[in-house]
């Protein structure tokens, strides 16, 4: 879902459920969330589910990967405190 649309990503920080992109993708992005927020509530289900949309066991590991990176990284940042810069 790489892109250079800048409306688009506004579109999914705001409210992806809203936003223009595929039903696929919007499944993608409800995994993440899932596994960002709660992920002692990933069941069989839920890769079942991805399985079903399409996605290869090869896809589901790849979203596993990086929203496990963007988690790990954001906690080390959190923790130190490091802010962004502008």
């Amino acid at each position: 879902m790489l892109t250079g649309d800048d409306d688009l990503v506004q579109q999914i920080t705001r409210d992806y459920w809203q936003a223009k992109i595929s039903d696929k993708e919007r499944l993608m992005l409800s995994y993440a969330e899932k596994l960002t927020k709660e992920p002692f509530n990933i069941k069989e289900e839920d890769i079942k589910t991805l399985r079903e949309a399409g996605f290869s066991d090869r896809d589901i590991f790849d979203i596993n990967q990086v929203v496990a990176y963007f988690n790990y990284v954001n906690r080390i940042a959190d923790g130190l405190g490091v802010t962004l810069e502008e």
